[in-house]
């Protein structure tokens, strides 16, 4: 995968499985993911390099990007504007 311009390509993290307490989360109250890994960056835009880098943990907004699926296994694609802090 090569995304184009400022867009990343991050794998979502695991919705929780349980609470702190140990209360198990059934499927349709899990809250979607805003935490992930990136996989792949684009090169920029207008002449500015992407700041984050393949392998940085990232959060992102609740409704950033889009999902899809390739080979088997679900990503999320987003403007570099949309990650709001590198961990």
């Amino acid at each position: 995968m090569r995304p184009i311009n400022d867009r990343v390509v991050i794998k979502p993290a695991p919705a929780e499985e349980k609470t702190s307490g140990g209360i198990i989360i059934p499927d349709t109250a899990k809250e979607k993911p805003q935490r992930g890994e990136v996989i792949a960056v684009g090169p920029g835009k207008n002449g500015f390099p992407v700041k984050v880098e393949v392998g940085d943990v990232v959060l992102y907004g609740k409704y950033a990007g889009q999902e899809f699926s390739y080979e088997g296994e679900d990503y999320m694609i987003m403007r570099e504007d949309d990650i709001l802090v590198i961990l």
